[in-house]
């Protein structure tokens, strides 16, 4: 009967204290694996009339939307999820065709910045000029972060980010 009793309050506590893996770091779930590469599905042309403003401008509003008129970086080399203590940050390294890119930024793919059907995904966009050499692939290296908050996490099963020809995903 003793040993029945004790059995049984150690299976509880045991049980009891499982409560808490949901959110905790132990939690295999909660982990981000290793990003893989794959390659990009091209575009389907779209008719856009570039002369039809998105939005229209007002007399009460003078202040102009700032454009960011990056195009996306070559390859996706790597990308990392690191877990912080308030979410965790994607660091991307990415590959442009030619020396000089500047202003480098993980634009998301849509404006509220949620992930859709738990797949949240980025672009890997820079300002990249026409009339520098190509130069080795140390100087064409660029490096971009996101910080991501806990509660977008818990809502993302996978993190996509974008380039010109491939892409890297990393799933729980």
């Amino acid at each position: 009967m003793r040993i029945l009793l004790a059995l049984t309050l150690v299976s509880t506590l045991v049980l009891a204290g499982c409560g808490g893996m949901r959110d905790s770091r132990a939690n295999p779930a909660n982990w981000f694996g290793k990003s893989k590469s794959r390659p990009v599905a091209t575009a389907s042309s779209e008719t856009v009339n570039p002369l039809i403003p998105e939005r229209e401008d007002s007399i009460f509003r003078r202040n102009k939307a700032e454009v960011y008129e990056g195009t996306p970086v070559d390859q996706i080399t790597d990308m990392r999820i690191e877990r912080t203590s308030d979410g965790a940050i994607v660091r991307v390294t990415g590959l442009s065709t030619r020396e000089g890119a500047f202003d480098v930024r993980l634009v998301p793919n849509n404006k509220d910045s949620r992930p859709v059907n738990g797949v949240l995904s980025y672009k890997l966009l820079a300002l990249q000029p026409d009339n520098t050499p190509q130069g080795s692939a140390v100087a064409r290296t660029v490096h971009a972060a996101e910080f991501i908050s806990t509660q977008t996490l818990a809502e993302a099963r996978t993190i996509i980010v974008t380039g010109g020809r491939n892409e890297r995903r990393s799933t729980r």
